[in-house]
């Protein structure tokens, strides 16, 4: 039996430089495919290239930089071309009044039976201060993608890394119940033959073979907890159900670190930063939405050659060339009130937009005082499970030594028995409380790509 148990799941801790940078070797997907134990750092490497989020996260910045395309194409020169083929079936008729060619009015149909007609068009924008609006909007956009992309690259080191603690959490537990087979077991062979040599009640060993039985129950149960957790990490990484994968199991006992207090700084959290990403944006509509009552100024050209027949094969000959350049002013008089209208939706959105992310950013100093709180109770709580696995296994020790010896009863011994293992839950379930205390300050703070980056 170890002298402290469940030491080695202390080496999960990334930031306590365990094992896993004395590890080099494949990448996480050479790993998948010739079923290579995985780090943490693994996981999370093979989740960023294989989660779906990730690539929606891609897709997204990409929409971005096409709708930065977008904005800068509509301040470039649109031009466009028309072509018309037309067949007067019936030619319309006009009056010339009395007097012009006679004295009765003439009626004269104008045109050819056949008209052929190809021109291009170009406009030129050269003041247009929501067209210039737009193009300022691109920047807080591509922001806003990368941002986004940054918080699903968080979320996913996230959840990987939580589901591989429940899972390296579950195998320690399969371990520990193990030993208290093989420890039961001992003892139930020592009960054996003294109660086949009359010196126990068969009633005694019947109880201890009830705490075995309820031992292998437990067992049972923790087998089909890891599979489940298993699945839940591969789901997390993106990986298939039907892969297999193991976690790397080359742990030594290590301390837990001091938690060093931390200074928190909502700027550094991609929340916030979404936050202020929308709130410039929605500046930036109000802004808009104002330059609608100035004028715009843009200069047109547009050239073209037309025919006239009235044979089909005359339509495409003898074209006659035209063309013309102007300016063209639009200038805003009255809508309706309309443009006030989105004027004052536009401020009280940014009003709105303000007052959440002052609600925002207490709410998110708030996540980081529990979550320090938490971590520092957690760590101090791990610590003295520790303590109490030590002094536990000493007291079964002796009093197992005792109980051969004949100065101790079965009853001394099950009940140091179940000492034992009850210290040893205990530890376990603080060890998880440690580790999700400090994946939650990392994420309070914003600071999982850190964490990431010193796997």
């Amino acid at each position: 039996m170890k002298q402290k148990i469940a030491l080695s799941l202390l080496a999960l801790l990334p930031f306590s430089g365990w094992a896993q940078s004395g590890m080099a070797g494949p990448d996480a997907a050479q790993r998948a495919s010739t079923g290579t134990s995985f780090r943490l750092k693994d996981c999370i490497d093979y989740g960023l290239k294989n989660f779906g989020t990730t690539r929606i996260a891609q897709y997204q910045v990409e929409t971005a930089n096409q709708q930065a395309r977008q904005a800068l194409g509509l301040y470039l020169p649109q031009v466009s071309g028309v072509g018309t083929f037309t067949n007067n079936i019936k030619l319309q008729t006009s009056i010339i009044p009395a007097g012009v060619f006679g004295p009765e009015p003439v009626r004269v149909a104008f045109g050819q039976k056949y008209q052929t007609n190809l021109a291009a068009q170009a406009s030129q924008p050269i003041y247009d201060k929501s067209l210039l609006l737009g193009l300022k909007a691109a920047k807080p956009n591509q922001q806003l993608a990368d941002i986004n992309s940054r918080q699903t690259r968080e979320e996913i080191i996230y959840n990987i890394a939580s589901n591989y603690y429940q899972v390296f959490v579950v195998q320690q537990q399969i371990k520990l119940l193990k030993d208290n087979l093989e420890r039961t077991q001992q003892v139930l062979n020592i009960l054996k033959l003294q109660r086949d040599n009359g010196v126990i009640q068969p009633i005694d060993y019947t109880n201890t073979e009830v705490n075995y039985n309820n031992t292998r129950s437990q067992l049972a149960l923790a087998e089909n907890d890891l599979n489940l957790a298993l699945n839940r990490l591969k789901f997390q990484m993106g990986m298939t159900q039907e892969q297999t994968i193991s976690l790397a199991d080359s742990l030594v006992a290590s301390q837990l670190p001091t938690v060093q207090p931390a200074v928190f700084d909502p700027r550094n959290l991609a929340s916030y930063q979404q936050g202020e990403a929308n709130l410039a944006l929605q500046r930036i509509q109000l802004e808009r939405n104002r330059a609608g009552y100035l004028p715009t100024l843009s200069a047109t050209a547009s050239y073209g050659t037309l025919a006239f027949a009235n044979d089909f094969g005359g339509a495409f000959k003898n074209m006659t060339g035209f063309g013309s350049i102007g300016l063209r002013l639009n200038v805003p008089i009255f809508d309706g009130l309309q443009r006030d209208a989105q004027v004052q939706q536009a401020k009280l959105t940014v009003l709105t937009q303000e007052e959440r992310q002052r609600l925002n950013t207490a709410s998110f100093q708030l996540q980081f005082n529990n979550a320090q709180s938490q971590l520092q109770r957690a760590q101090v709580s791990a610590q003295n499970d520790d303590r109490n696995v030590q002094l536990a296994q000493q007291v079964y020790n002796v009093t197992t030594l005792q109980y051969r010896q004949g100065t101790k009863s079965l009853t001394d011994l099950l009940n140091a028995d179940n000492s034992y293992r009850q210290a040893q839950s205990n530890y376990i379930n603080s060890l998880i409380n440690f580790y999700q205390a400090r994946l939650d300050l990392e994420q309070s703070q914003g600071t999982l790509l850190t964490f990431y980056n010193g796997l």
